[in-house]
């Protein structure tokens, strides 16, 4: 079930989905395999080396083996300090960094330390000090907005509504998410502050307020309003209160997200008859509907390399990738059993984050869009949906 969509179409129904583990199959990796590493150990802090053992596993980004390596780490650890070596398959010293340590916070110390080595290594920004942020069911028909570490670790419920609370978006550059609230009689969109809990409310005309889409300047949202009885995309600016409408049409509009340099929306909307992907201009113009796998395709997220993921209805719903570049055409990226729906970008613009639903309950995955690997972040002590992937904190 195509749930963003879902929502805006049928206005106040409950958002319900599920997930098991199953077997994933890969489906036309790009990649296959990543740099052999081998790690020898943090000495001096056995617990920071732990847990960089387990962020450079968990990253995607290399394949820890015991022999035959094509790089090795070592590190040392002194006080508030640990020192990282990255050498060749021959044992020669490439590159040393430092990286601080507070004992306070070892795993945040270790995700800063393995960000660094995947910046100089790969010139991304990282993964490991991201959040991902998801609507988690706490009873029968409500949801709450949490967070977690890239890891699945340090789960933090944020809103306490007693209601469904979903669709969130981070604000980038901020510890802030916008998310909707359904109340008893409509939809209100809302602004959150992550460590404060203090919230106020961006839009809350009668009926729907929803999908909100912040820019990558944090300064515009895009949303979907049935102000004049029409489900239509809207942009507003934080700092002003006008709503710009973009879409005029008996069409349902719903999912915006922006492109990387902020000029452009691609949003979910049924104009061609079914749920298509469209792109428009972001102060308006006419929609262009992008050529999309399946009979149906929703849920999109842009990223920062000019690449589209969303959820395409082939039977069940799997995840495919299409390069605006033009390098490739859509490609599907994983399709085992049940419905994968609502992927987001990690920062490095390789891995995305989705919910997947199989048998009842509803669990979030890591894909990696490279090779078609997945692994289960978290599941199985309550249902998870619409997850939304932070930049590096």
């Amino acid at each position: 079930m195509f749930k963003k969509f879902l929502i805006l179409s049928a206005a106040l129904s409950i958002i319900l989905s599920s997930s098991v583990q199953a077997q994933v199959r890969v489906v036309k990796p790009e990649r296959t395999s990543n740099p052999k590493l081998m790690y020898k150990a943090v000495a001096g802090n056995p617990e920071l080396s732990k847990l960089i053992a387990s962020d450079l596993k968990l990253c995607g980004w290399f394949d820890l083996v015991d022999s035959g390596a094509e790089y090795f780490i070592t590190g040392a650890a002194a006080g508030t300090q640990v020192q990282m070596t990255v050498s060749n398959g021959n044992g020669t010293s490439l590159f040393a960094l430092n990286s601080s340590v507070n004992p306070q916070n070892l795993r945040d110390s270790s995700h800063k330390t393995v960000d660094a080595i995947l910046k100089k290594m790969f010139n991304i920004p990282g993964i490991c000090s991201s959040k991902i942020a998801f609507a988690g069911q706490t009873q029968v028909g409500k949801k709450e907005i949490f967070i977690c570490d890239f890891d699945g670790y340090n789960v933090a419920q944020l809103t306490n509504n007693n209601s469904l609370s979903v669709e969130p978006d981070w604000i980038p550059g901020r510890n802030e998410i916008v998310y909707t609230l359904y109340s008893k009689m409509f939809t209100d969109i809302v602004e959150l502050d992550v460590a404060s809990k203090r919230c106020r409310r961006l839009a809350q005309f009668p009926g729907l307020n929803a999908g909100a889409a912040v820019s990558p300047n944090g300064g515009v949202v895009a949303l979907i309003l049935s102000r004049d009885n029409q489900v239509e995309l809207y942009i507003k600016s934080f700092a002003g209160k006008e709503f710009q409408r973009l879409t005029n049409s008996a069409s349902v509009e719903a999912s915006p997200c922006w492109s990387p340099s902020g000029d452009k929306l691609c949003f979910v909307s049924d104009l061609g008859g079914k749920p298509g992907l469209y792109i428009m201009g972001a102060r308006g113009g006419n929609p262009v509907r992008l050529s999309t796998l399946g009979t149906e395709a929703v849920s999109p997220s842009w990223s920062d390399d000019n690449k589209i993921a969303y959820s395409a209805k082939m039977g069940n719903y799997a995840i495919a990738v299409l390069d605006l570049n033009g390098k490739e055409p859509s490609r599907t990226v994983v399709n085992a059993a049940g419905d994968w729906e609502s992927p987001s970008w990690a920062p490095d613009n390789r891995h995305v984050v989705c919910s997947r639903t199989l048998g009842g309950n509803s669990s979030l995955y890591v894909i990696d869009t490279w090779t078609g690997k997945a692994r289960q972040l978290l599941g199985g002590k309550m249902n998870i949906v619409l997850p939304s992937w932070s930049g590096i904190r």
